[in-house]
């Protein structure tokens, strides 16, 4: 039987794609291969566990990906246009939706508030703090990396409400530009 890691895309493309409460046991059955007496035995705790574990591990990728290069680079402004590669990356250029995203705005929402906090704050911290250490001013930088991750979470909605992934692309080079005339 495969394990907890291996099941987690999958699980990932279920709730992205039908939300938690949508997302039933019989699809994501489907979507793992596993039964849902497997299901049950990896993740004790039903669909709440799954979608935790999901969560989770985006943080994670976040965290390697995001987050940690923003704290930690020696330039900045590298780090700041490495971020939008990745974000363009992940999203697939606004073919896929944020799940944490759709987690903050479904009826779940409090069920994970804390990780779903977490993810946004973090987010807007690393930048924030990377576009300081950049030159800017404090209360600019927070308020510029606010702005940069609003953004980019209303480009994947509207991209995916218009099926035009290009709505994401065009917003992510008017962040770039954006971010690079405030400096």
């Amino acid at each position: 039987m495969r394990g907890r890691a291996e099941l987690l895309p999958g699980l990932a493309e279920v709730f992205r794609e039908h939300g938690y409460e949508g997302a039933s046991l019989s699809l994501i059955s489907r979507a793992t291969g596993l039964g849902k007496g497997s299901l049950y035995n990896l993740f004790p705790e039903g669909k709440a566990e799954m979608a935790a574990c999901v969560l989770a591990e985006i943080d994670g990728w976040f965290e390697a990906n995001l987050y940690a290069p923003l704290r930690a680079a020696e330039r900045p402004a590298a780090a700041v246009s490495a971020m939008f590669d990745a974000v363009e990356t992940y999203f697939r250029s606004g073919q896929r939706v944020c799940l944490v995203g759709v987690v903050a705005l479904g009826s779940e929402r409090d069920r994970f508030a804390g990780a779903v906090r977490c993810y946004f704050a973090r987010w807007i911290a690393a930048l924030a703090g990377a576009l300081t250490r950049s030159g800017r001013e404090p209360a600019a930088s927070l308020a510029l990396a606010e702005e940069v991750v609003a953004q980019i979470q209303g480009a994947i909605v509207l991209a995916r409400a218009l099926d035009e992934p290009a709505v994401f692309s065009r917003a992510m080079t008017a962040l770039r530009i954006r971010v690079a005339a405030a400096g």
